[in-house]
């Protein structure tokens, strides 16, 4: 796929203070921007009336992916500071991770950490490290040491709150370092006014990995390269949402990691097939959408492959001037800001 863009065309401005630093006490007391693709319109609503917006026989389709606490603090071998973001999971005690400081942390060195020891046993493309623990399992150092991983924009570092509150409250499966920021908004009134109004809610699964920290670096977007993410939609997901869809029912994906998944699993007959794997899918316009109709999205940085498919998905002008408009209006930003409906 080609495309006439270049990064410059997906970036726009907005004030240090509208990055949104922590949660509203109440999950769904953020804003919502609606932009109406077909009337062209844009209209400011919050999102606890979200309902409102589905059909009887539309489908909410959800990432149930749950964030792990990932990130884990250590000394080098010199007794200075390390950082660690594990990744993925490649045996009991082997982990793909991200380290700091990268350039120090070379084959060879060791990191501690209160109940065990790390050493990098290889260097890995886009960053990561493969390293092998003694000790305590990784996992166990997770659930004992580890923090919530809060992407870089968040200038603080995370608390207990966040435990909760960077996470979705339908996550239920572990393996992602970034929560799918979408579904923060969502409380499970907010869900059963979903199903009062007769629209289904459906579970998939994409582990958010390090690639949605990941800056598009290449003028030509399409030179990027898309880190892997583990995806599965059961059979019943497909099934469900092909029925939907048959009856004229529209399918939401909330987040772009619900629309990537259903992307990815869906056949030029806009038919969606169950399934599991890996996906590098990069959505940026031009794309033609097999298997969303509507999506609900945060706001996105700019130059991100995240702003790319949402104006991929809502069109480039449409996408930057709806930006431009919700930062003019005073709309909070990125993971624990507000929300954006495109349908």
């Amino acid at each position: 796929m080609t495309s006439s863009f270049t990064l410059d065309d997906f970036d726009y401005s907005y004030p240090p203070e509208a990055v949104a630093q922590r949660p509203l006490p109440e999950r769904s007391a953020s804003r919502l921007l609606v932009l109406d693709r077909e009337r062209g319109t844009v209209t400011h609503r919050a999102f606890g009336d979200v309902a409102d917006l589905l059909r009887a026989d539309d489908v909410l389709v959800v990432n149930t992916s749950r964030v792990l606490p990932a990130r884990l603090y250590g000394q080098r071998e010199n007794g200075r500071p390390a950082e660690v973001l594990l990744v993925r999971e490649l045996g009991e005690h082997t982990w793909l991770a991200m380290v700091h400081p990268g350039g120090k942390l070379k084959v060879g060195r060791r990191i501690r950490f209160p109940d065990g020891t790390a050493e990098v046993v290889a260097v890995e493309g886009g960053g990561l490290r493969r390293l092998e623990f003694t000790g305590t399992p990784p996992r166990e150092l997770m659930t004992t040491h580890g923090a919530v991983p809060l992407p870089p924009y968040i200038s603080r570092p995370p608390d207990t709150a966040d435990r909760d509150r960077y996470q979705t409250v339908y996550a239920d499966t572990e393996g992602s370092v970034a929560a799918p920021t979408a579904g923060l908004h969502f409380t499970p009134e907010v869900l059963d006014a979903v199903r009062a109004r007769g629209a289904v809610v459906v579970d998939v699964i994409l582990h958010v990995g390090p690639g949605t920290f990941k800056p598009v670096e290449v003028d030509d977007p399409t030179c990027h390269v898309m880190h892997a993410e583990w995806y599965e939609v059961s059979e019943d997901a497909a099934k469900m949402i092909n029925a939907r869809r048959a009856d004229g029912g529209r399918v939401w994906a909330v987040g772009t990691t619900a629309a990537r998944t259903l992307e990815t699993v869906t056949g030029m007959d806009g038919m969606v097939r169950g399934g599991s794997g890996w996906t590098d899918l990069f959505i940026y316009p031009p794309y033609r959408f097999k298997g969303v109709d509507a999506l609900l999205t945060n706001f996105h940085l700019p130059r991100s492959t995240l702003l790319m498919l949402v104006a991929a998905f809502a069109g480039h002008g449409p996408t930057m001037e709806a930006y431009r408009e919700a930062v003019a209006a005073g709309y909070r930003l990125f993971s624990y800001g507000d929300a954006m409906a495109i349908s």
